[in-house]
């Protein structure tokens, strides 16, 4: 067999295949035997009937057919190893040239992964902003657990923001209920949102025992956006009553035994999480640093599965939300002109670090082992909210694993590349990120740790002696 390649753009190359005949012998006899299992022909046993009969029955174009339909796939795999080439996506072949008995030949045109000068990446520089934690922000958190353990208590007055009613709803259209458009005896905390456009301002000043009829949009099933009049009655108003913030709340509410302890005790979770927000920024600003010093070409094939997939992921947790899509660009104050070009600048930068990290794990030769798939897939199906052995198997089963170890490989480039570079924030200060744990704690560095148990050690022995 003969090969080609003639290179049509970085993401798209063409082979030129040739296979001699004698290469087609094996798969013009499989294919003799496999029609001669499917014919039937009188003075002969299924499975028995000669190649010269088959050619007077069938016909030797139809035998050569599958020859060429068979061999194809078997030469465009060796000649894509031939030529170190890494399709994307399925190729388009076209058989050029083929008479009985003589060579074929026939083209492949392919997506190709593109080939890419990866930049120096050691000592990056890249800047995020300071954290910020004011008391403000401890305030918040501290009041939030009050609300945890507030009591609701009966009150004779109308529904004022903030407070909770127990109302029922029924939607209506004509004058006729909407099948699954009501509900009975539901708690709801007024100016809450996100329900029925309207709910919040009816519900101001009606007490208990009112009841109001205004119009809205459904935001599900299969009236979503069409306008109704929804009846709301109001059976119970109910106010808040939050427990006093001192050293019983704090062992109400904690293993802390005095509101100062637990205080503190916001305040470093509070610190660590954003410690933690800031190394993500961290990350996506190395990456974008280093993608600035390299052209990466994008297969627009990959491209376009990409926003369709995210497109569709958009679309489907809407779906779930009950939001519509007008609504959704609405809040977050896009046209869909702007939504959409920002989709697809997102996903050309994804696309392009993906392409940059997969030659950086190249480079560094990375490997994973049977522990870390493990990991990965456990955090994977928590994430999607599945049983991690339901996961496991699905993704077995559909031949996901090598797109998860990809993922493997990737975070270990980036966590390589994030590691030697030099990150500061707004104020000068270089942000710690490679002794930075999972729970926002800073580690002792690897060095100054492996000291430490050096000089433990003897001490150790020492004891053992005495």
């Amino acid at each position: 067999m003969k090969s080609a390649v003639e290179t049509l753009s970085p993401t798209r190359a063409k082979l030129t295949v040739e296979v001699p005949f004698e290469e087609l012998k094996p798969s013009l006899d499989a294919a003799y035997k496999q029609i001669a299992q499917q014919i039937n022909v009188p003075g002969f046993r299924r499975g028995k009937v000669p190649p010269a009969v088959i050619d007077r029955q069938v016909g030797r174009g139809a035998v050569l057919d599958q020859a060429i339909n068979d061999v194809v796939p078997q030469k465009y795999v060796e000649a894509l190893q031939a030529s170190s080439l890494q399709p994307l996506a399925q190729p388009e072949i076209e058989v050029t040239k083929f008479e009985d008995n003589q060579a074929l030949e026939f083209t492949a045109e392919v997506d190709v992964r593109p080939e890419i000068a990866v930049p120096d990446y050691d000592g990056v520089e890249a800047q995020v902003d300071d954290i910020e934690l004011t008391d403000t922000d401890v305030e918040e958190q501290v009041e939030a657990l009050r609300e945890r353990f507030a009591t609701l208590i009966d009150v004779e007055r109308p529904a004022a923001d903030g407070d909770f009613v127990v109302m029922d709803l029924v939607a209506t259209r004509d004058g006729e209920p909407i099948e699954g458009a009501e509900v009975s005896g539901m708690s709801y905390r007024v100016g809450r949102g996100g329900m029925l456009d309207g709910l919040d301002e009816a519900l101001t000043g009606m007490a208990a025992g009112d009841q109001k009829t205004f119009q809205s949009e459904l935001v599900g099933g299969d009236l979503v956006g069409q306008a109704v009049d929804v009846s709301v009655t109001v059976s119970q108003v109910q106010e808040q009553e939050l427990p006093e913030v001192d050293d019983e709340f704090a062992q109400m509410a904690s293993e802390f035994d005095t509101v100062e302890e637990l205080t503190a005790d916001v305040r470093e979770r509070l610190g660590r999480g954003r410690r933690l927000e800031q190394a993500a920024a961290a990350r996506d600003a190395v990456l974008e640093q280093l993608l600035d010093r390299v052209e990466v070409p994008l297969p627009e094939v990959v491209v376009t599965d990409e926003l369709n997939a995210r497109r569709q992921n958009l679309e489907q947790q809407l779906a779930y939300a009950g939001v519509p899509m007008d609504k959704y660009l609405e809040d977050e104050g896009q046209t869909l002109d702007e939504f959409e070009a920002d989709l697809e600048r997102r996903v050309r930068d994804a696309v392009a670090a993906q392409f940059l990290l997969d030659e950086i794990a190249k480079k560094e030769e990375f490997g994973i082992d049977q522990a870390e798939l493990s990991e990965h897939l456990v955090r994977r199906a928590q994430q999607s909210g599945q049983d991690p052995q339901e996961f496991a198997n699905h993704m077995f089963e559909h031949n996901h694993i090598p797109e998860l170890v990809q993922e493997i490989l990737r975070g270990k480039a980036l966590a390589r590349i994030v590691e030697a570079a030099v990150v500061k924030d707004a104020s000068g200060n270089v942000v710690e990120l490679k002794n930075l744990r999972p729970d926002g704690t800073i580690g002792e560095p690897e060095a100054e740790a492996e000291q430490s148990e050096a000089e433990e050690q003897p001490a150790e022995e020492s004891a053992t002696q005495a």
